[in-house]
């Protein structure tokens, strides 16, 4: 038995355990079940469970949260355009938001589905000191997508 409120740190018998812990008015609580013998500790339960949730809120709070931003494209985007959206999503990486890169196909366009990809591979090589693609491109129904992360900061 292991804790502050244990007089001296030793191997007690189960029932002289509990009456330590009701003694005190606190909880016995098994810590380490695998070792041999079993290491417990006198605690309050309700307080440390409280705590434990507290900690879990905390660093939730502390968690980045993950922003995605979306640049669509046609499978026939124009060069202007694309590095109007290019400079576009350098500006997202830079900031720390995820690129959700898809060509839209409307239409008959699905024909031209290698051309989407070859468009989102250049845009992926094209960012590439920015942000890294998460995905290679894949189609989904009438959309073909990319993801692409931001590059972690030295």
């Amino acid at each position: 038995m292991v804790g502050d409120n244990v007089p001296k740190q030793d191997i007690y018998p189960l029932a002289e355990a509990l009456q330590m812990a009701e003694a005190l008015e606190l909880d016995l609580v098994e810590i380490v079940p695998t070792a041999e013998p079993p290491v417990c500790k006198i605690i309050d339960y309700q307080k440390y469970v409280y705590q434990q949730k507290k900690k879990a809120k905390e660093q939730k709070a502390n968690a980045s949260k993950v922003v995605i931003k979306e640049i669509r494209f046609g499978p026939q985007t124009d060069e202007h355009d694309y590095q109007f959206k290019l400079n576009h999503a350098r500006s997202f990486l830079q900031e720390g938001s995820k690129v959700k890169a898809y060509v839209f196909f409307r239409g008959r366009s699905i024909l031209f589905s290698e051309q989407g990809e070859k468009l989102l591979l250049r845009f992926a090589v094209d960012l590439d000191g920015f942000g890294k693609a998460e995905q290679m491109p894949k189609l989904e129904g009438k959309r073909m997508i990319m993801m692409i992360a931001p590059v972690k900061k030295k």
